[in-house]
């Protein structure tokens, strides 16, 4: 045939466009499917991101988040991190994957703070196997799941949707509950509005994100 006559050179190149066509067929494919969704994550730097202490925990590899070191929490903060972008209304979606041992979490409705354990808004859990016996998809300290819905070392997807009073979160499209935040919440600890943010818990846990993305809700 012409194409196993072709140089080397030649064929290497023609398969480098025929891959990219492909990508880039997958890649359109993926977002009419997810239309309406924006991607908070670039893939290569933490551009839109900010660490509060502790900011050598967090770094990019292989189109990942990962964090990795002491306690410290990765808001995102959007272009202009002196007017941080807020979100009420909302589907997240990110594809997490836990090392043994790992605790992490993500926050919604929270605010930037220069340090400690994060005072606004709800933590969603991400944990399968720590000691901490609160697993992953729990909302901390409000809904507690005791059974991990998924494994470590192995990709799975996690959904975070809230609409006024309610918080739903599923798992590799498995839906865990939904959580109806009761009238009259006070404090801190409660929806209300604002932001996200990863967690980087201790030394001890590695936990990697990607393809992070968000569809604000009316």
């Amino acid at each position: 045939m012409i194409y196993e006559r072709m140089p080397g050179v030649v064929r290497q190149a023609i398969g480098a466009v025929v891959a990219l066509a492909v990508a880039v067929v997958a890649a359109d494919r993926a977002r009419a499917v997810e239309e309406g969704f924006e991607s908070l994550f670039n893939g290569t730097d933490l551009a839109g991101w900010k660490a509060n202490e502790n900011p050598d925990s967090w770094s990019v590899k292989d189109g990942e988040i990962v964090c990795k070191g002491p306690r410290s929490h990765l808001f995102y903060v959007g272009a202009d991190p002196a007017k941080p972008e807020e979100f009420k209304n909302f589907h997240l979606k990110a594809e997490v994957l836990t090392k043994p041992v790992a605790n992490s979490g993500i926050f919604i409705h929270t605010a930037f703070q220069p340090d400690g354990w994060p005072a606004q808004g709800y933590e969603v859990q991400v944990n399968n196997s720590q000691q901490d016996p609160v697993r992953t998809g729990s909302i901390y300290n409000v809904v507690k799941n005791f059974t991990p819905p998924a494994k470590d070392d192995t990709w799975f997807a996690m959904d975070v949707m809230v609409n006024g009073k309610a918080v739903g979160v599923a798992v590799d499209g498995r839906v865990l509950f939904e959580f109806v935040e009761p009238d009259g919440a006070t404090g801190t600890r409660k929806l209300s509005r604002g932001t996200f943010a990863l967690q980087a818990h201790d030394p001890g846990s590695e936990v990697h994100y990607r393809n992070i993305r968000v569809k604000r809700m009316p």
